[in-house]
């Protein structure tokens, strides 16, 4: 089924070149028509969790003067029409299969909106959604849950017109609620008096019950001018990865922090690390934020970089990619395209098993994606390969990994390349992992530059040895056949240095 609408005058796909729902998919792109910003972002699937190939938005404001007039702003929807037209037509030329668009609370809330989307589907031939509130909300959670399959607590999604919250149990749909407390929208209800707003939103909280079940769990943060307080905490206190995705918050330190920016005035959030369009509206977002907080007593908060966009791109998708684990489809995309004749990360993790016996599943998970990521630095010049795999791990663009995880993979990789986690552009992330995650990540590392080491990196040597141990010594079992070409002194060397950091007496090489 076609997203264009066809009114009569042809196969409005073909005449567009954009693909409906029925076609295999290639690219998705999503445009979020927003009560602030119109978003285009553009997906290349079918991964699950596909790296955006393009993200642009345009400040538009269609929410502003809502609370007043009831209507959308009248030069936000001249600059939403025109970012449409750009959008739209971007969309083509790339070549997209399904094109999405979806307008949220500001034109579903105002009396005009849809007068402003009749206008848009009959300029561009295109179909506009405009979901409810719960359905906008189950969309966010949707995002969410790409990363984190097993979400459970509470997600809140802050727009510019509306907070959509749904509870979360164990990645199950629970209680939702839409609530007029956008970080435009709120100021405008209270004529920009940020003294007024505390008693509107606590009254808005106070009839939603269900929030008291979220005592004690999770708040999953989205939307931009939340993901502002995250960046701002990562600034002052110098914490080393600058991710947004995925970290996470203590109760009281958020608290204290927007209970700090919401008594600031203009001229001291100018000298913050705050986009300057959102000066203005940040000291009302965080005050929802301390409402919610003091509303929902939650243990900790994660901020989550996927949301409503997100959940509408995969929706599409067929089950069978929505199943997926994302960290692990994206490095094994990612894997493919990168790698030269590498030997397969399922084939190193087989192999190097044996030295991880009940290991836990977290741990069995990131050790696969470290022999996935374990070639990922053969490009570079020597000499710098293991900084440049490190900094690159880190930073993964991807769903499902905590901070800590990031740490772990990205120790991993270093070690692999033989690099120093001490080093100065290394430690202070690493310096986040306790002594168990550093000895594992260690371990894998070099079970990796071993491996490597004995296969050339190559595909269907490593299964033709074996990883064993035996009375408290590490062997590396060999073929009688073709011996020598897995010997040397540098398989001897790291042989010897993998068994002297997991601790066994020796090591020596056996035969298969």
């Amino acid at each position: 089924m076609s997203l264009f609408r066809d009114n009569g005058a042809g196969d409005a796909t073909a005449k567009h070149g954009l693909l409906g729902d029925d076609r295999d998919h290639g690219r998705v792109a999503v445009v979020d028509i927003g009560s602030s910003s119109v978003r285009l972002v553009v997906y290349d699937t079918p991964a699950r969790l596909p790296v955006p190939i393009f993200n642009e938005k345009s400040d538009c404001g269609l929410v502003r003067g809502l609370a007043k007039t009831g209507k959308l702003n009248k030069k936000g929807v001249a600059r939403a029409r025109a970012a449409l037209a750009r959008f739209i037509r971007l969309a083509k030329v790339m070549g997209v299969d399904r094109l999405e668009l979806v307008a949220t609370a500001a034109v579903r809330d105002a009396a005009d909106g849809l007068q402003f989307v009749a206008e848009i589907e009959d300029t561009f031939n295109v179909a506009v959604q405009i979901p409810s509130g719960a359905e906008e909300a189950r969309l966010s959670a949707l995002g969410l849950l790409i990363g984190v399959p097993k979400a459970d607590g509470l997600l809140g999604d802050l727009g510019g017109g509306s907070l959509d919250l749904i509870g979360l149990d164990s990645g199950q749909f629970g209680a939702s609620a839409t609530l007029p407390l956008g970080h435009l929208r709120l100021p405008d209800a209270v004529g920009g008096d940020i003294r007024k707003a505390g008693p509107l939103v606590e009254e808005q909280f106070a009839q939603q019950e269900w929030l008291k079940d979220i005592r004690g769990r999770t708040l999953f943060a989205v939307g931009g001018s939340w993901r502002v307080l995250a960046r701002i905490f990562i600034e002052q206190s110098r914490y080393p990865i600058h991710i947004i995705d995925g970290f996470t918050m203590g109760y009281a330190d958020l608290r204290h922090l927007c209970q700090v920016l919401s008594g600031l005035s203009k001229d001291s959030l100018q000298q913050m690390p705050i986009p300057r369009r959102r000066i203005d509206s940040l000291p009302f977002a965080a005050l929802a934020m301390d409402k919610l907080l003091n509303a929902a007593r939650p243990e900790k908060i994660v901020f989550s970089g996927f949301g409503m966009r997100e959940g509408q791109m995969i929706k599409g998708l067929p089950k069978e990619i929505r199943s997926q684990d994302p960290l692990i489809a994206g490095c094994e995309t990612l894997a493919e395209r990168s790698g030269r004749f590498t030997v397969s990360g399922a084939e190193m993790r087989d192999w190097m098993s044996p030295l991880f016996p009940e290991e836990p599943a977290r741990h069995a998970r990131l050790r696969y994606v470290a022999c996935l990521l374990s070639d990922i630095g053969w490009t570079e010049h020597p000499d710098y390969r293991a900084e440049h795999a490190f900094l690159r791990v880190l930073r993964l663009p991807y769903a499902g990994l905590a901070h800590l995880d990031r740490a772990f993979l990205a120790m991993a990789v270093l070690v692999r390349y033989n690099g120093n986690p001490e080093i100065s552009y290394a430690a202070p992330a690493l310096h986040l992992l306790d002594e168990d995650d550093r000895r594992v990540a260690n371990a894998v590392g070099l079970a990796l530059r071993l491996g490597h080491t004995v296969s050339g990196s190559a595909p269907d040597l490593i299964g033709r040895t074996a990883l064993k141990v035996s009375d408290g010594k590490l062997f590396l079992c060999l073929p009688a056949k073709d011996r020598a070409v897995f010997t040397g002194d540098a398989v001897e060397r790291r042989l010897k240095t993998l068994a002297t950091a997991m601790g066994f007496s020796g090591a020596d090489f056996g035969e298969i």
